[in-house]
């Protein structure tokens, strides 16, 4: 009896196992989320683009829909984030190339206080405009859990690359000039 006890549990396991793995199979669907069509080769829709968010160290609010027409390198950060202090002098720098092709580096903060994000900004002599996402609406709304992520709007207003962790200049100089060739 005792012989036959660990190869039944054995298959009992990896039959258990096979039986997981089957329902895991039939219960996915197909992957909308944000990423999946940018790699299918898709551009979503930019949510909540109409959201008016409240301008860093400024008065009034902006939705991302007034840039409509640019393309924007939209930058998710925070003045906490470690990772995102080696990014911001390159995000300055490709600031000034994008204002010659008529497009913008834009800064979102998320969940961080307005006068870290402040301090930060000023630390590192950003130039590029930066709204707050107070609410965690916009953010989240991207699939966003946490910073540094990045997003490459196209003129249209559509998401055409997704970065989820710190950019390098080589993904921005692969990445941006055929978006930046194109016309709306």
């Amino acid at each position: 009896m005792r012989r036959f006890l660990v190869p039944g549990f054995v298959l009992l396991a990896a039959a258990s196992l096979l039986g997981l793995l089957a329902f895991g199979v039939s219960k996915q669907g197909v992957n909308n989320s944000i990423d999946s069509q940018v790699a299918h080769g898709k551009r979503p829709a930019l949510p909540d683009a109409r959201s008016a968010l409240p301008v860093l160290g400024g008065s009034g609010t902006r939705s991302l829909a007034e840039w409509r027409g640019k393309v924007v390198v939209l930058n998710v950060f925070a003045g906490w984030c470690t990772s995102c202090i080696g990014e911001a002098p390159l995000l300055e720098r490709e600031q000034a190339m994008l204002l010659r092709h008529g497009g913008t580096v834009l800064g979102v903060t998320y969940l961080d206080d307005s006068n870290d994000a402040t301090r930060f900004v000023r630390a590192h002599h950003l130039s590029f405009p930066v709204i707050r996402d107070v609410n965690s609406k916009l953010v989240p709304s991207l699939g966003t859990t946490g910073v540094p992520e990045t997003f490459v709007i196209d003129r249209r207003g559509r998401i055409a690359a997704v970065r989820r962790y710190p950019v390098d200049a080589a993904w921005l100089a692969r990445t941006l000039p055929p978006i930046l060739a194109e016309r709306s």
